[in-house]
């Protein structure tokens, strides 16, 4: 077979539509694979507000990017000099599109079938680890960043989800008395709104955490935020007390 980087444009746009829909619009030789994208020029326009969050040389570091769909991102990391990039996902369609998308720019990017839950199964830690719109897609979403904290994050995690509700903070107390319950009724105390059949038309969404939420949830899996470049986005360390030990000092609590 003919090398993909040698295919001109009416090649590389029959093997795009080949691939059926994409969700990244990702520029092949100059034809974008979904360039009529109801967000518009998506993820590049998200990219743009938190690029500068994360170091533009990643020479000899590892990035794994947990839910790469068509491999935006995955791609970008790899431009920036990164010595391994894994991407993975649990649609296989997603992941042919990343295959193509990063043989069709020429990069070496390896891509594997996996849950986020199953990434115990790598015995690999990374530099960096995307977990880029995937946990509104989760039934379990505390779950998911347990294991990403346990199992594959060494320094950075460079997190983001779709939020709605309040996009305000407030101080939440370490404990409030039984009978104390107004503070359930602010609209900025932490909230995960459950989609119980489907929002926007999509089915795999499960739950929506506000902003205070979000935070709450990344500080309870054991990451420090480090930074908020956009609305979204969060880029995180690993807190200094592990995640495991974290857990036990609240079981330990509650026995």
């Amino acid at each position: 077979m003919a090398a993909i980087l040698e295919m001109g444009p009416s090649e590389i746009r029959k093997r795009i539509e080949a691939l059926g829909e994409w969700f990244h619009n990702i520029d092949l030789g100059g034809v974008k694979t979904a360039p009529n994208h109801f967000l518009g020029d998506y993820p590049a326009i998200k990219w743009r507000s938190f690029a500068d969050a994360i170091p533009h040389d990643l020479t000899g570091m590892s990035v794994l990017d947990i839910g790469c769909n068509g491999g935006f991102y995955s791609i970008e990391m790899k431009r920036r000099g990164a010595a391994r990039v894994l991407g993975i996902d649990s649609d296989e369609r997603y992941l042919a599109q990343a295959h193509f998308a990063a043989r069709a720019t020429g990069l070496n990017i390896s891509f594997d079938l996996m849950s986020v839950y199953d990434v115990g199964a790598l015995h690999e830690r990374f530099d960096i680890v995307l977990f880029m719109g995937v946990l509104y897609h989760l039934r379990h979403p505390l779950l998911a960043l347990d294991l990403i904290r346990e199992h594959v994050t060494r320094d950075l995690l460079v997190f983001q989800s779709m939020q709605r509700g309040s996009r305000h903070g407030m101080q939440v107390e370490g404990d409030y008395p039984f009978g104390e319950t107004a503070q359930f009724d602010d609209p900025r105390y932490p909230k995960l709104h459950l989609i119980e059949h489907r929002y926007a038309h999509d089915p795999t969404n499960w739950w929506i955490p506000n902003r205070a939420c979000t935070e709450a949830m990344l500080r309870v899996s054991g990451f420090s935020i480090i930074s908020h470049p956009e609305e979204e986005v969060y880029v995180c360390r690993c807190a200094d007390m592990p995640m495991i030990e974290r857990l036990s000092v609240r079981h330990a609590a509650v026995e």
